[in-house]
């Protein structure tokens, strides 16, 4: 079994953006504020699309960008529209 260093740093690849999940999910459920916890999301939709992006890397397909860009858009709008809705509770009050 004879690893190279494209096959070593894709490891380390998947591992760290593993470990950055991890820690934005727990942001995520521990968050002190709502904005906390929409931080949390959209970085999680960002790493979300790195792995895709590491995957497409992988098999070397491009056909997945395609997927990294509909997770960003599908992000931006929602984070548009939770901070939005955010704003108008806010100035309800």
């Amino acid at each position: 079994m004879d690893f190279g260093v494209l096959d070593l740093s894709i490891f380390i690849c998947f591992t760290l953006m593993l470990l950055a999940l991890l820690f934005a999910f727990i942001r995520l459920v521990k968050g002190p504020s709502t904005f906390d916890r929409i931080a949390a999301m959209d970085l999680m939709a960002s790493i979300t699309m790195g792995f895709v992006l590491i995957y497409s890397i992988v098999i070397s397909n491009g056909i997945y960008v395609d997927i990294a860009i509909v997770i960003s858009l599908i992000s931006f709008i929602g984070t548009v529209a939770i901070s939005t809705y955010l704003k108008q509770k806010n100035t309800k009050k």
